[in-house]
């Protein structure tokens, strides 16, 4: 992966009438890299990518493309490819003449174009057989592959995909995450990926960009992101939290050890917990912060058992745990405890931007 950007955002914006889309957002993607851009509805994703492919314009700001601004260029004079989410092939043509397709328009030889499709199949391990096999002849896996083949035939200095995996199977889709991740570290090129899907991101990017009302909230890789979130909005869209409001080192129903009230010594803000960071406490045992309650719902995921715990006058707290820890169903009283290291404090004026 090149140090270099190959992409670079400055002061984007885009409105429609009265409503801004995109709020000045800037960003830099590096050349190689698997960016994942995730977002609840409404959070400005399509928008950006419609811009980023050249489908629309921006109001206001600049896209470079290495050391050329192509803002205003349009999609087909640009060096990019999109996978979209419905792949848009040719039902009723050929694997072979679909993937084709991009070198035809580019009047390359039939022979050039027939090696190309062959060495792209190979490439997204599908048998040579596969040529003349018709689209509509294919599963949706098969179709995945094939759209991915045509649109590395541009040979795009970037690929840009658009959920492409949201209409398939669980299994399905799965499978291809770790395909699409596999072809990415293959192939070298950069790739920019729109989801809903955070465990899509997770699973397959090298950094997550997490979008909010036309704006990014937080840009850095999942473990990042999941460890220490920017705002409270990103803890909470990062999956299952435990979010304890401190006002001057103090949360109401918490008991810091001396660790522990060392380090938050005057602090205000929100105390990020993850779920299977919370123990459960044996008797006697000790740990930096420790709270207690009792057992509202159990929930079984698998190798991990999950608990809803109950506090008085407080939120109640999410625990998972390795099934051979399981403890007492509904009804149990557990004390809890976490480590000072698993602990993460959003700054107050973080925590209200984002509320």
């Amino acid at each position: 992966m090149g140090d270099q950007p190959i992409l670079r955002i400055n002061a984007l914006t885009k409105r429609f009438n009265e409503f801004t889309a995109l709020h000045g957002i800037d960003l830099n993607v590096r050349d190689g890299e698997f960016l994942a851009i995730v977002g609840p509805s409404g959070s400005g994703k399509t928008t950006l990518i419609r811009l980023l492919v050249g489908m629309d314009e921006p109001t206001e700001g600049a896209i470079w493309l290495r050391d050329s601004r192509i803002d205003a260029v349009p999609a087909n004079k640009r060096p990019t490819c999109m996978v979209f989410q419905s792949l848009a092939l040719f039902p009723h043509r050929s694997v072979g003449q679909n993937i084709e397709f991009p070198l035809k328009l580019r009047k390359v030889a039939p022979a050039t174009r027939k090696a190309r499709a062959l060495e792209l199949l190979e490439l997204l391990r599908l048998p040579a057989s596969y040529y003349d096999k018709r689209i509509d002849e294919c599963s949706g896996g098969e179709k995945q592959r094939v759209a991915l083949a045509r649109a590395l035939a541009f040979d795009p200095e970037i690929l840009f995909f658009d959920e492409p995996l949201s209409a398939l199977d669980y299994r399905l889709r799965k499978t291809l995450e770790k395909e699409l991740k596999d072809l990415h570290r293959r192939t070298g090129k950069t790739f920019i990926y729109i989801t809903h899907s955070l465990e899509e991101a997770m699973v397959m990017s090298d950094r997550i960009a997490i979008m909010k009302a036309g704006r990014f909230e937080q840009i850095a890789p999942a473990a990042e992101i999941y460890a220490r979130p920017r705002s409270r909005f990103v803890a909470e869209f990062m999956g299952e939290v435990n979010l304890f409001d401190m006002v001057d080192g103090r949360v109401p129903g918490l008991r810091f050890g001396p660790r522990a009230s060392n380090l938050f010594v005057g602090q205000t803000g929100t105390l990020v917990v993850r779920p299977e960071s919370v123990a459960l406490l044996a008797p006697g045992e000790e740990a930096d912060v420790a709270l207690e309650g009792i057992i509202e719902s159990e929930y079984l995921l698998g190798s991990r058992v999950q608990y809803t715990v109950a506090r008085e006058g407080a939120a109640p707290v999410t625990v998972e745990v390795l099934r051979e820890n399981a403890v007492g169903g509904p009804g149990a009283p557990v004390v809890m405890g976490f480590g000072t290291s698993a602990c993460h404090l959003i700054a107050p004026e973080a925590r209200d931007a984002a509320a």
